[in-house]
């Protein structure tokens, strides 16, 4: 008899465990049915345009305290890829966007030639680059360094050399380098 309540105790158990197992998995069977996403549909498709934008840094110094600070610029592809470096310092030229920040490079300054020598981009400039105010030390520090961190940004540079009018020039003769 006490075989008999333990077979039976033993045999409801079994049963409660399978039932118990099988409405477990059709529960969980059931969730992820439920989970299954719809395709996503963009509310708007993403234009040619769009697809072709790439963010670059530049670099202007703030109205402020004369820090640099970078400013991230949406640019299309197909304007940047021929010559990047003459593209970027035409958008320092320029100026920023953000109105925190203060245009660095002389007003009516041209880009005559910009070129990659090894891993140096050389920029010819006119000259009314020369137009800064000369007596400001930091101003000239800023143009440069402006310019340096901007052109360092694309992987392929690491210094930069400013030519005036396809020439060197006294006072910005050397090679520069970005300083951190």
């Amino acid at each position: 008899m006490k075989n008999k309540k333990i077979g039976i105790i033993f045999f409801v158990i079994l049963i409660i465990i399978l039932v118990g197992g099988y409405l477990g998995i059709q529960y969980v069977r059931s969730k992820e049915q439920e989970t299954i996403v719809d395709e996503y549909v963009p509310e708007e498709e993403i234009a040619e345009e769009q697809a072709r934008q790439t963010i670059v840094s530049l670099y202007f110094p703030a109205k402020e305290n004369n820090q640099l600070n970078p400013e991230a610029r949406l640019v299309d592809i197909k304007e940047i890829i021929n010559n990047p470096y003459e593209k970027l310092v035409e958008l320092l030229i320029e100026g920023p966007k953000n109105e925190k920040n203060q245009k660095v490079i002389p007003e009516n300054t041209k880009i005559n030639k910009t070129y990659l020598e090894e891993d140096c981009v050389v920029l010819d400039l006119s000259n009314e680059f020369l137009n800064y105010k000369k007596e400001d030390k930091k101003e000239k520090d800023n143009i440069i360094n402006s310019i340096v961190n901007t052109l360092t940004e694309l992987s392929e540079v690491n210094k930069v050399k400013i030519l005036i009018e396809g020439n060197q020039n006294d006072e910005f003769g050397e090679v520069y380098s970005r300083k951190n």
